[in-house]
């Protein structure tokens, strides 16, 4: 329909739109932390506060904190001998006590008004921003081995931008409404699932387990949440911080508990309504199937959002520039010790530009430390997180230094003395297809396959069928026609694709994150329709005018 005909019978018909607001947003400027500034200093404060303690973090259910018996420690990665929290895993009792206290104040929950909802998640990222934030920024890097900057930009920016862009999202879809004419009144109401949503988050964003439980309970929706016992002291800080910016107690059920468990529970109640999950393809996979197997119990089918990781490219072109390219990979692939889903494990690079892009890798390379991010602020990453994620970095680390088809480049030492500390390694592949281009490491491993230059347009395929996932990915050139002709070919392999930039660092509401293929449901969270996943609409129609016959008019 033109535009012009659509005026003509908007004026026909009497159609009216209704008035939308706009509420300003910002996303959370990223601090310093410079010698001498006030942040730093307050960060300083709040590790030492951490340090050699114990923080006790219990079950809490029904607005009461409950202990099981089944008692667990969280580690710090980089000193293992830190117990930096001590939780417990709730039994089946628990979790069934968790969900008929969630789904006693569902109703009353969900008939609150949106913008009552939204101003307490914006009065949590108020708390996140000013009071709170070296606290929660503290226990992400002791916790779960942060620099600095890797805490800021997810514990304080990444979590701010999630609870105020979701609040500002809500409350404009509420405003956003249906058109009506004279004789009647259209409106839709955006109502919370009819049951409670399950939220699994994972111990490498602290920003994501609030938003898998936070972005539901926006919505009107009840929540167990269940965090990464790698992950405990802050998101029990997050959860903490939520209540105090006056979330109803039972609305989130803070549930810690060993994850079949969970599962099975959540998935065998009538009352479930949905998932929101980030964590690992096989456990994803096999929530899914026991949500199939359980269809005929639900009173609605459930909502499944998933996450599931990434084995993301970089992609290099004749036409790159090299220094943008050896410093976005090194940045993309070992900040955090590669354990983002986004981070580049896999790199291809032109025959013509190898031998200065490998000797500027190696050059940097050497420049990186590894070490306590708490104790030294020029630390580039520390130890990952745990042993079993150590034995399982140092299993591929070996396959590189046995197989005839790798050459390790640089770094891979391992030693879990202290913490669970792994050298930056980068290995050479004359294989495009070995296990290491293929499957996600979630470790500091980087593969490099170089490609014969006049290749280029094969190598485009390669990376498009080489891997399950279809996550992240990157193209360095400066022939556009080069970028265009990837964007179509790989247009499939990544959800986020970036053009001479690095494969991490999705910002929300600039570039809202997730992907498909093994990836997950690439449901975008950071982006505005991310919280119509979490809503049931109902449209509802009021008529003003009696009907008068039930015989239309060519009836006479």
């Amino acid at each position: 329909m033109g535009p012009l005909l659509l005026r003509v019978l908007r004026g026909r018909l009497g159609l009216r739109w209704q008035h939308r607001s706009t509420f300003e947003v910002a996303n959370e400027p990223i601090l310093e932390f410079k010698l001498g500034s006030l942040e730093r200093a307050a960060l300083q404060k709040a590790l030492n506060d951490l340090k050699g303690k114990t923080e006790a973090i219990p079950c809490v259910v029904g607005g009461q904190e409950v202990w099981t018996s089944d008692v667990r420690y969280q580690l710090s990665p980089y000193n293992h001998a830190h117990k930096v929290a001590k939780y417990c895993y709730a039994d089946k009792d628990l979790i069934n006590k968790a969900i008929n206290a969630a789904l006693a104040v569902r109703r009353e929950w969900d008939l609150r008004p949106i913008q009552d909802r939204a101003q307490i998640f914006f009065k949590a990222a108020d708390l996140l921003s000013g009071p709170r934030r070296a606290e929660v920024l503290a226990k992400t890097m002791i916790g779960q081995g942060k620099t600095i900057i890797q805490a800021e930009i997810d514990a304080a920016a990444e979590l701010i931008d999630f609870f105020r862009f979701n609040a500002k999202y809500a409350m404009e879809l509420e405003e956003e409404q249906l058109i009506s004419v004279p004789v009647s009144t259209n409106s839709m109401v955006y109502r919370g699932l009819e049951g409670f949503v399950a939220a699994v988050s994972p111990f490498n964003f602290t920003a994501i387990g609030g938003n898998l439980a936070g972005a539901p309970a926006l919505m009107g929706n009840v929540v167990l949440w269940k965090p990464s016992d790698t992950a405990m002291l802050s998101s029990y800080a997050v959860y903490k911080i939520l209540l105090e910016a006056g979330l109803p107690p039972n609305v989130i059920q803070f549930v810690p508990a060993n994850g079949p468990a969970f599962g099975d529970m959540v998935t065998s109640s009538e009352h479930f309504a949905g998932l929101n999950f980030t964590g690992s393809v096989p456990t994803f996979k096999r929530l899914w199937k026991q949500v199939s197997e359980n269809l005929d119990r639900y009173r609605t089918f459930p909502r499944l959002a998933g996450e599931c990781g990434g084995k993301n490219f970089h992609l290099v072109h004749s036409s790159a520039d090299v220094p943008t390219v050896v410093n976005g990979t090194l940045r993309s692939a070992f900040e955090y010790g590669g354990q983002k889903c986004s981070a580049c494990s896999r790199l291809y690079v032109p025959d013509l530009l190898w031998p200065q892009i490998k000797a500027k890798l190696l050059e940097e390379h050497g420049k990186i430390k590894v070490g306590d991010p708490a104790g030294d602020f020029e630390t580039f990453f520390s130890a990952v997180i745990d042993d079993k994620s150590f034995a399982r970095i140092k299993k591929w680390i070996q396959h590189a230094q046995t197989s005839p088809n790798l050459t390790i480049l640089a770094g891979g030492k391992c030693d879990d003395k202290v913490g669970y500390f792994i050298e930056p390694c980068i290995v050479e592949t004359k294989d495009p297809k070995d296990p290491i281009m293929k499957e996600e490491i979630f470790g500091p491993v980087l593969a490099v396959y170089v490609y014969p230059e006049k290749q280029y347009k094969e190598i485009l395929q390669l990376i498009d069928t080489t891997s399950p996932y279809g996550l992240t990915g990157a193209v360095f050139a400066q022939d556009k026609n080069v970028i265009q002709e990837a964007r179509k070919l790989l247009r499939n392999a990544a959800g986020n694709f970036y053009i001479n930039d690095k494969s991490t660092g999705a910002v929300v509401a600039q570039q809202p994150f997730g992907g498909a293929r093994a990836s997950g449901t690439n449901d975008k969270p950071g982006g505005r329709h991310y919280i119509l996943r979490w809503t049931s609409p109902q449209a509802i129609k009021e008529t003003h005018v009696p009907l008068e016959d039930w015989k239309y008019s060519y009836m006479q």
